[in-house]
C-alpha cells in the first residue's frame, strides 16, 4: 500500500487523505453516539445524520466551481483548516456540556458543506500530481489508506475515545485536519496546480453550466456516470437492509456483526489495492464492464446465501468491485477531462452519481417492510445484472477502440 513509488507530491496527499480520514472514522460515529446523549427522538437522531448527507447534492455543483477558480493545494488546506476549528469548538461544548440538537445540525452540516469544496479540489488537484497512466493506482491506494484507517482503527476506537472522553474523538478530529493541512501547503506548487482555470469564464452558473455541458456532451463519461448512478441504486438499497439481511437471513450473532460487517472494508482494501493492476492489464474502460460481472455474481450468489461464510465472502467480493469502480471511473474522468474543467465535471459526476442513492434507501425501507429483506437483496442483485448488460452495450465502442 505503498506511496512512495509515486512521488513526494502523492505521499503527501495520501498521508493528507489518511490523517483526515481517520479523522472521520471518529467522528461520525462519535457524533451519533453524541446525539443518543442529547435526545432518544429517532427522527432527530436521524436529522443528524440527512443534514450531514445534504450538503454535497445542494452545494456539490458549487464547490466545483471554486476548485477551478482558486488555488487547489490553499483551497484544501484553507478547508482542512476551518474544519479542523469546527470540530475543535464542537469538543469544546461537549467537554463544557454545552451541546445541543441545533449544535449537533450546525457543526454536520458546516462539515459535510466544507467537504464538497475539499472533495472537488482533491480530484482536480491529483492529475497534477502523478502521470495519466498512474491515476488508477494512485486512487485505489488513496481508497485502500482510508479505508483501512477508518475501517480498521478509526470506527473500532471511536466507541472506546467516547466512553473515557466524550470529547476526545472530536478533539482528535480537529488534530487530523490541522494536520491534513499542513500535509497538503507542503506539496510543490507547480503550474498545473495554482492556476486552476487561466481566466474567469462569467458567472458562478454559466461555469456550472459549462461543467454540465462538458460531461453531457463526452459520451462514454457520461455513460459511466450514468451506470454509476443506476449502481449505487442497488447498493444503497442493499445498505439500508444490510443489518436486517444479516441478522434474519444469514443468521450473524448479533456480536459477530461488527466482524461480518469488516468483510467489506477488508474486501475494500483488497479491490483498491488490485485496481491499477486490473487497468493496466484490462484497459480502465473493459474493466468497469468487468467489474460490474463480477459484482452481479457476487451479489447474486449474497442473495442466495443463508450462512455468514459465504454471504460474508459474496459481500466482500461485491465491496472489492465497489471500490475498484469508483477508482477507475475517477481516474477515467481526470485524465480525459480538461484540466481547468476537472472540479466542476467531477462534481458533476459525483452530484449525479449521488442523487440515486436516498431514492435506493426509501425504496429498500419501504419493499422490505413489505415483504422482507430477501426480496430487495434478490432486486438489487437484477438490478446490477442490467445494469453489467447496458454497460456492455454502450460501452462497446470504447472497448473496441
Amino acid at each position: 500500500m505503498t506511496s512512495s513509488a509515486l512521488g513526494r507530491d502523492f505521499r503527501l496527499l495520501w498521508s493528507a487523505a489518511v490523517s483526515s480520514r481517520f479523522g472521520d472514522a471518529l467522528r461520525t460515529p462519535a457524533l451519533a453516539l453524541l446525539a443518543a446523549t442529547v435526545t432518544r427522538d429517532p427522527r432527530i437522531i436521524a436529522a443528524v445524520t440527512v443534514v450531514g448527507q445534504l450538503p454535497p447534492l445542494l452545494f456539490g455543483l458549487l464547490g466545483g466551481v471554486y476548485a477551478d477558480r482558486w488555488d487547489r493545494r490553499r483551497t484544501m488546506a484553507l478547508v482542512d483548516g476551518v474544519r479542523a476549528v469546527v470540530v475543535a469548538a464542537l469538543a469544546v461544548a461537549v467537554a463544557l456540556h454545552r451541546t445541543s440538537v441545533l449544535v449537533l445540525l450546525v457543526a454536520a452540516f458546516l462539515l459535510a458543506t466544507l467537504g464538497t469544496l475539499f472533495d472537488s479540489a482533491s480530484f482536480a488537484l491529483l492529475p497534477a500530481l502523478v502521470p495519466p497512466d498512474a491515476l488508477p493506482r494512485a486512487n485505489g491506494q488513496l481508497q485502500a489508506g482510508s479505508a483501512v484507517v477508518g475501517g480498521f482503527l478509526g470506527a473500532p476506537a471511536a466507541g472506546v475515545l467516547f466512553a473515557v472522553a466524550p470529547a476526545l474523538p472530536f478533539a482528535l478530529d480537529a488534530v487530523t485536519f490541522a494536520a491534513a493541512a499542513l500535509l497538503v501547503l507542503a506539496l510543490s506548487p507547480p503550474r498545473t496546480i495554482t492556476a486552476g482555470t487561466e481566466r474567469r469564464r462569467g458567472s458562478v452558473w454559466s461555469e456550472i453550466a459549462e461543467g454540465l455541458r462538458w460531461l453531457y456532451a463526452h459520451r462514454t463519461l457520461w455513460r459511466v456516470t450514468l451506470l454509476a448512478a443506476a449502481s449505487n441504486l442497488a447498493i444503497s438499497g442493499i445498505m439500508a437492509v444490510l443489518v436486517l439481511y444479516a441478522l434474519d437471513v444469514l443468521r450473524v450473532p448479533p456480536a459477530g456483526y461488527g466482524l461480518f460487517a469488516a468483510a467489506a472494508i477488508v474486501g475494500g482494501v483488497a479491490g483498491a489495492l488490485g485496481a491499477g493492476r486490473l487497468a493496466a492489464r484490462l484497459g480502465t474502460v473493459p474493466a468497469l464492464g468487468a467489474v460490474l460481472a463480477a459484482q452481479t455474481v457476487a451479489l447474486t450468489g449474497f442473495a442466495l446465501a443463508r450462512h455468514p461464510v459465504p454471504g460474508g465472502v459474496a459481500l466482500a467480493v461485491f465491496a472489492a468491485g465497489t471500490v475498484v469502480w469508483n477508482s477507475l471511473w475517477a481516474s477515467y474522468g481526470q485524465r480525459n477531462v480538461p484540466a481547468g474543467l476537472l472540479g466542476r465535471v467531477g462534481a458533476a459526476q459525483r452530484m449525479v452519481g449521488l442523487l440515486t442513492a436516498p431514492i435506493g434507501a426509501a425504496l429498500a425501507g419501504l419493499a422490505a417492510a413489505a415483504f422482507g429483506t430477501v426480496p430487495v437483496v434478490g432486486a438489487a442483485a437484477g438490478v446490477f445484472a442490467l445494469v453489467t448488460v447496458a454497460a456492455w452495450r454502450a460501452l462497446r465502442s470504447v472497448r473496441s477502440a
